[in-house]
């Protein structure tokens, strides 16, 4: 098989050199090799060529396994690859791609070495994820053909590559990069020289942050994960993420982006140091956050810290009839999930076509559901027995709790609460959704602050498993014990925080999509590349325009707002495009115009 030529573009590659055959540069070796490409793999010694040969075979073993490739397909991508121990085998080479430890000193060599052996036309690559890719290039007589590829683990799988431009990066050069890399079927975003790039820029701050609140004990390990994962759909909880990742190499990550940078965001939480020095590292140590079967394994086993099965929160107060106030989206979704859990549900709404709206939207979903197979007409007919409507707060006194879920304005939800406090029976929980307010400012204005709580539903909430149950500092512990158990009766999951701005979600995931319209703001990448980086490079199941567009402008910047007012860090003050569009009313796509433009679609 001939190697196929790149299209429209200048430079014909037929041989790529790859320095370094560790897993991922073996990993790049065989991703150029699949796609017909000679490859010449250095390493400095037998035995380092020897490591890499079987990084290789096994990697293409498991996908003949897979039967993502056959024996013969598998042998001929091992037949394209020559292995060296000398950089001069490389002279041919029309791309080199280096692929060594994470030292400025060993890159900085093998470019100078590099310079003087391959032709004047080849371009010299390095796939840092931390080092400035300008400074490696001033070790070249013509750093113009230097760039940044950076690809992540494993290379064969994950299709992003950052192509990171230093600012004497001939034009040329980068188009022929993401020609090359889009070839290989890989998605290249293009990014300026900064350490991290785009999504360890992005992903490291918001691993920070985690492992401070976990620093701080504001939640437990097992909170702050489950969190995230049902709360925004990420495929690990960043705890884990960290352990997987290796917290020294997460330090050196953060460390190397604050010393350029000079961000507080990325100066890394102390405890990370601490745990390194320890030799808590995670995974590949056997702890690090959690605690593991063995050096390398992934299977999680119980310490210390991990909550006794003896401990699942009971119901301390008698709850058998559940009252909502509200009869929005959030609202009825909530009257649904409690009367399907067996609960007998009395809901307030401020006149009778809005009380009929629950109904009629609790019905729909339902007519949907049985169209589906996955719900019965006697279901719906049990469900709806169990929901009962009115216009009048003064039937809520026979309650055992209360959940409102109406406008986020604080001035509303004290007078409601007053109202409540009124109504309703001694004893009774007195819950709110607010997902930003206070919860402490609604308690204090009952003779009752040990029954207020927050239950903060995620929309919509038929759907999404998680409830953030938090107390404030007057809340009483039956009170919270009560609320988790009652969370998990309805098939939901229950993380505990305290009474601070965001919560456990919302603290993490705001800073980190304010970080990213910093990085837009900047000019540093485009927002079509940092979605796809944080998609395709981190597996999140939105990037942060897609969701800041989902969530809305106006909702986001109110958050932001909140959270930089309670922690006075200058890192969290909302980014001024994220204000200016939100002057402009570009709110996302609810107005049909946010981050992008959907009056079309």
């Amino acid at each position: 098989m001939t190697a196929p030529e790149t299209p429209d573009t200048a430079r014909t590659f037929t041989t790529i050199g790859v320095v370094g055959l560790g897993t991922m540069g073996a990993g790049i070796a065989e991703v150029f090799a699949r796609h017909g490409y000679a490859v010449v793999g250095v390493e400095k010694d037998d035995e380092g060529v020897a490591r890499g040969r079987r990084h290789l075979e096994a990697s293409t073993g498991r996908a003949v396994a897979r039967e993502k490739l056959t024996q013969a397909e598998a042998d001929e991508l091992l037949g394209r690859i020559t292995f060296a121990t000398s950089l001069k085998d490389l002279a041919e080479a029309d791309l080199v791609v280096e692929a060594v430890v994470e030292s400025m000193d060993a890159k900085v060599a093998i470019f100078r070495d590099l310079d003087a052996i391959v032709a004047p036309g080849t371009i010299l690559a390095t796939n840092t994820s931390s080092l400035s890719v300008t400074e490696l290039s001033t070790a070249t007589s013509a750093p113009g053909r230097v760039v940044g590829i950076h690809f992540f683990n494993p290379a064969p799988v994950q299709r992003l590559v950052e192509v990171v431009r230093t600012v004497v990066t001939e034009p040329s050069v980068l188009d022929d990069v993401q020609a090359l890399l889009g070839s290989l079927g890989k998605s290249p975003v293009v990014c300026g020289d900064k350490a991290g790039f785009i999504a360890n820029t992005l992903l490291f701050g918001y691993l920070n942050h985690a492992a401070s609140m976990f620093e701080q004990r504001y939640a437990s390990r097992e909170d702050i994960d489950a969190a995230m994962r049902f709360g925004c759909g990420y495929p690990m909880g960043p705890l884990a993420l960290l352990d997987l990742i290796g917290l020294d190499t997460a330090y050196e990550i953060l460390e190397t982006m604050y010393r350029q940078g000079r961000d507080r965001l990325h100066a890394p939480t102390p405890i990370l140091k601490q745990m390194v020095t320890a030799g808590l590292l995670g995974r590949k140590t056997g702890r690090g956050f959690y605690t593991y079967e063995q050096p390398d394994s992934p299977v999680v086993v119980d310490d210390a810290a991990t909550p006794s099965a003896d401990a699942a929160p009971a119901l301390r107060h008698d709850i058998s009839q559940v009252g909502v106030v509200g009869t929005g989206t959030m609202a009825s979704g909530i009257v649904e999930v409690f009367a399907k859990a067996g609960y007998d549900v009395l809901y307030v709404g401020r006149s009778a076509e809005k009380v009929e709206g629950v109904r009629a939207m609790i019905t729909k979903n339902f007519d949907k559901q049985i169209q589906r197979g996955r719900a019965t007409e006697e279901q719906k007919t049990e469900v709806l027995g169990r929901v009962t409507g009115t216009t009048s707060l003064d039937d809520l006194g026979t309650v055992d709790i209360v959940v409102e879920a109406i406008a986020e304005d604080l001035a509303i939800k004290t007078t409601l609460f007053e109202n409540l406090d009124e109504i309703c029976k001694p004893g009774a929980i007195l819950a709110t959704t607010t997902s930003s307010l206070p919860i402490i400012a609604m308690a204090k204005v009952t003779s009752r602050p040990q029954d207020v709580i927050g239950m903060h539903f995620f929309n919509p909430a038929t759907v999404m498993k998680l409830v953030e149950v938090v107390s404030t500092v007057s809340t009483d512990d039956a009170v919270t014990e009560t609320v988790r158990a009652l969370c998990a009766k309805v098939g939901k999951v229950a993380v505990s925080c305290t009474d601070r701005a965001g919560f456990i979600v919302n603290a993490l995931l705001f800073p980190y999509l304010n970080d990213a319209v910093k990085m837009l703001e900047a000019h540093y990448a485009n927002a079509d590349d940092i979605d796809t980086a944080m998609k395709q490079g981190c597996a999140l199941p939105m990037g942060p325009f897609e969701l800041l567009d989902v969530v809305g402008n106006d909702v986001s910047l109110a958050i932001q707002r909140e959270l930089y007012l309670e922690f006075r860090e200058p890192g969290f003050a909302p980014a001024p495009l994220l204000e200016h569009l939100v002057t402009a009313g570009y709110l996302g796509r609810k107005t049909k115009r946010g981050f992008r433009d959907y009056s079309a679609r």
